[in-house]
């Protein structure tokens, strides 16, 4: 017999209970056996979940202070960096203190020739001559390296099969040579640029740094000696261009 409903009440749905396939239990990981060649393998991966497990330590690494004292021990062998780049701030000082007191001259000191002094000096000839309103940074340094080739062709060809001067030996000569040629830049800011006392003042500046330039191309290439006269012709001409440029 059919069942009998109260009137507004809906009939009921027949309702589908969803299929939950049921899990099988897992078996508990076992431990790898640890390996004889590979340390740090020989762990226990079952115990890496969750447990609250000690953190595992990496071999090899003693502790953090080893690895500083190797660090500081490392740089304490190292040597200053002006020795690593070659630059001698005594050489170099010694070297100015013989083109500037022409009477007490260590010619033998610039045997070991550098391109550290000479491009320091360029820099100071530079900023002479931007002190007066020139900005000859470039031009210094290109008339330079065309004065130092001058004047190894110049003194090779004079020497012929016995010249011993190389092209950074001449760099070096003509740099240092330079330094009278800064000291007039410096003054010629105080001199008038108009009348005799700054011609003159040229003229004597030109004159010692011919002079130092030649002397010390003779002690370095013994050869040249017998030609001392046109290798200083050749040194006037150089410096002659330079007390131009700043005198004009």
């Amino acid at each position: 017999m059919a069942q009998r409903r109260a009137p507004g009440i809906p009939p009921q749905q027949h309702q589908q209970v969803p299929f939950v396939p049921q899990q099988q239990p897992q078996a508990p990981m076992r431990p790898m056996p640890p390996t004889p060649g590979l340390p740090f393998l020989s762990f226990d991966i079952g115990n890496s979940g969750y447990g609250g497990s000690a953190p595992l330590q990496q071999p090899g690494y003693s502790s953090s202070s080893s690895a500083s004292t190797g660090f500081g021990a490392a740089f304490e062998d190292e040597p200053p960096l002006l020795e690593e780049l070659g630059i001698n701030p005594s050489q170099i000082l010694q070297k100015t203190k013989s083109v500037l007191i022409p009477f007490r001259r260590n010619l033998n000191l610039h045997e070991d020739a550098d391109l550290s002094g000479p491009f320091l000096f360029c820099i100071l000839f530079g900023l002479c001559q931007l002190l007066a309103g020139k900005l000859h940074f470039g031009v210094i340094l290109g008339w330079g390296s065309l004065a130092s080739g001058f004047l190894y062709t110049v003194a090779n060809l004079l020497s012929g099969t016995r010249g011993t001067l190389d092209l950074y030996r001449s760099f070096s000569l003509v740099g240092y040579s330079l330094l009278p040629m800064i000291l007039f830049s410096a003054l010629s800011l105080l001199v008038p640029r108009q009348g005799a006392p700054i011609y003159v003042m040229a003229g004597l500046i030109v004159l010692w740094c011919t002079w130092s330039c030649t002397s010390l191309l003779v002690v370095l290439s013994p050869h040249s000696e017998e030609q001392k006269r046109l290798i200083a012709y050749a040194c006037l001409i150089i410096y002659m261009a330079f007390a131009l440029l700043i005198i004009f």
